[in-house]
């Protein structure tokens, strides 16, 4: 069978998981082709079901655990027992017994597949308290399990029938004990655990999910809002702490939903107040609604996930969720990582985006330098960590209009460890004095890369926007040839400009993405001319139409290549111009994974710079 999820001991030393520890042992049995697997419980009378049905798994694994984890004797772990008299006739998914002979319920546990909606887990909560205290099975404990999501509820007499919260535990008791205080302990054998692509983005849709609610929140709000929770999660995980000590993000036996948000919230409030630049707000979350999100994320350690997982999963759930009306927020994994790669980013060079969304190039420029710095230094080092945090911490930079979005880039930033430092919401458009007002790396002529995707069709008016007027492309001549401000411009044109201003002489480059009507339609010749004048042209990629329709934009775009001239240095009709025009960039229009052209045509880059020896003149 396949082996997911594998653990390894404090040495690194591979570890069975609990259901690869029940099969070796002959408590459970595998059998068949992937696809057609069938379990058998041989523990409890043998019993057989289909494996490939994603709730059986999440029972094999927890009944495995239950084993070894628990210390329950297999012989009193029974599974599809039936609830004498219910009627209409119902079946426990498992249940644990007190004694041998399988007379005396302790635990009853019902098991939903990952990915189950709030109200299906609050329907099972009922099913299985139900099952749990009736009259003729009642037991003490009642386990609600989905995937990564569990609950674990007292159901005792020393509870009202409908008490739903002051009798939550951290986690069903072990061997018949005590409950403990807390589910999670550092360095010992309940610590958290990294997990795979696919939990990581099970648990982020859920938390989602939750938080939305239905139209609770709207999707970014909602967005934003689990950023905050993220943050804090990987902030308590990154808190010293001794071994045998409990982690703070996770709920606690008897806690209230009340006390456990006074205690996320007040975890939030003191890293907020070390790092004021990250969240300004607090956090807005329904207490009940706080606590399921916790209930989702308490059991992942994210510092530890591997960091290509964390960025994988991250980047397809904002794939799904910037699409829309959110598109504009988001490029394309292919199209940034060619950028990247055409660019060739150096570890000292200052790099912005200046229409930053959730971060994607900057992002992708810093993972290019972390893959460069294993080229030089051996993982695991201090040579290597400081070679790649220090072009995060001090040399990548970002502005992004809408402070919602402005904080999920902050948070991807985080989750990538780190580099959200210098990633401001702010209008790129406005006085560059402004912003380096707010921080100083933001100054005209200091960068030495900018790649970006600025917004497409935003109107700038004079009467809205004063600043326009201070472009040159903000500029027109009349008839007789005196110079006047327009009334209005395209946001693309005046992103142009403004990246020419924040590039630095004779050396400072810049991939762009922009709507094929700025180099093709003759009302815009004079913003070609711009671009002539005061860059040289490198390179023109053009895209194919169905580059950005998976995300709701049906515009035809090019990407330009460009290198900002000398303060003196005129055009030269010499100067060598890279052209291509891929077919295949690695999707379709649904978003499909296609073959692609890129590399290649990175490749083909390569050479032809090589051949142009005058092309960097």
């Amino acid at each position: 069978m396949d082996l997911k999820n594998i653990e390894t001991d404090g040495l690194g030393e591979v570890c069975l998981t609990s259901l690869e520890r029940a099969i070796k042992d002959g408590y459970i049995s595998i059998i068949g082709d992937e696809g057609k697997r069938k379990i058998t419980y041989i523990s409890s009378e043998n019993h057989n079901e289909n494996f490939e049905d994603p709730e059986e798994m999440v029972r094999a694994d927890f009944y495995a655990e239950l084993i070894y984890k628990y210390d329950y004797p297999a012989n009193r772990i029974k599974v599809e027992v039936t609830i004498p008299d219910r009627l209409p006739t119902d079946r426990a998914d498992i249940v644990v017994f007190s004694d041998d002979d399988c007379k005396r319920p302790y635990a009853v546990v019902e098991c939903k597949k990952e990915g189950v909606t709030d109200a299906e887990f609050n329907q099972a909560i009922e099913q299985g308290v139900g099952n749990a205290t009736w009259v003729k099975l009642r037991a003490d404990y009642v386990v609600i399990i989905a995937g990564g999501t569990r609950r674990v509820l007292d159901v005792t007499d020393k509870y009202g029938a409908f008490e739903r919260e002051q009798n939550i535990l951290a986690d069903l008791p072990r061997a018949y004990g005590k409950p403990q205080e807390f589910r999670f302990y550092k360095g010992t054998d309940s610590d958290i655990k990294p997990v795979s692509r696919e939990d990581l983005i099970a648990a982020i849709k859920k938390c989602h999910q939750t938080l939305w609610g239905g139209g609770r929140l709207s999707p970014p709000t909602a967005f934003g809002e689990l950023c905050k929770l993220i943050f804090v999660k990987i902030s308590d995980e990154q808190k010293p702490r001794k071994k045998g000590e409990p982690y703070q993000f996770q709920i606690k036996t008897h806690e209230s939903s009340s006390k456990l948000a006074e205690r996320i919230n007040a975890l939030y409030n003191e890293q907020k107040i070390k790092d004021p630049e990250v969240f300004t707000e607090s956090i807005k979350v329904d207490d009940r609604v706080l606590r399921t999100v916790v209930s989702h994320l308490e059991a992942i350690n994210l510092n530890k996930t591997d960091l290509d997982v964390k960025g994988v999963a991250f980047e397809q759930f904002m794939d799904g969720f910037f699409k829309g009306d959110f598109g504009q927020y988001f490029t394309p994994r292919p199209i940034i990582e060619f950028c990247v790669k055409m660019m060739k980013p150096e570890q000292d060079w200052d790099v912005l985006d200046p229409s930053c969304g959730s971060g994607g190039f900057l992002l992708h420029a810093l993972d290019y330098i972390r893959k460069q710095a294993g080229d030089y230094y051996e993982k695991g080092t201090v040579e290597y960590f400081n070679y790649w945090h220090d072009f995060a911490a001090k040399h990548l930079y970002g502005i992004e209009i809408n402070d919602e979005i402005a904080r999920v880039a902050k948070m991807n930033m985080i989750v990538h460890d780190d580099g959200h430092t210098n990633v401001i919401s702010h209008d790129a458009l406005e006085s560059i004095d402004k912003m380096h007002d707010h921080n100083k790396g933001f100054a005209a002529n200091r960068f030495d890369l900018i790649l970006t995707n600025p917004p497409f069709g935003s109107i700038i008016n004079l009467s809205e926007k004063p600043y326009l007027s201070s472009y040159e492309l903000g500029k027109t001549t009349d008839a007789k040839g005196k110079q006047k401000s327009r009334k209005n411009q395209s946001s693309e044109v005046l992103f142009i400009e403004r990246i020419w201003q924040f590039l630095k002489p004779g050396t400072g480059k810049a991939a762009i993405v922009l709507p094929d009507g700025i180099l093709t339609n003759s009302s815009m010749q004079y913003v070609r001319d711009f671009i002539l004048e005061k860059f040289q042209l490198l390179a023109v990629v053009s895209l194919p139409q169905c580059a950005f329709s998976h995300f709701g934009a049906g515009v035809k775009a090019s990407i330009i290549f460009v290198r900002k001239r000398k303060a003196n240095e005129k055009p030269d009709n010499n100067e060598a111009i890279f052209m291509a025009s891929p077919e295949l960039i690695g999707y379709d229009a649904t978003g499909r994974k296609t073959a692609s052209q890129l590399d290649e045509i990175v490749e083909k880059y390569e050479e032809f710079q090589k051949d142009a020896t005058h092309f960097f003149a």
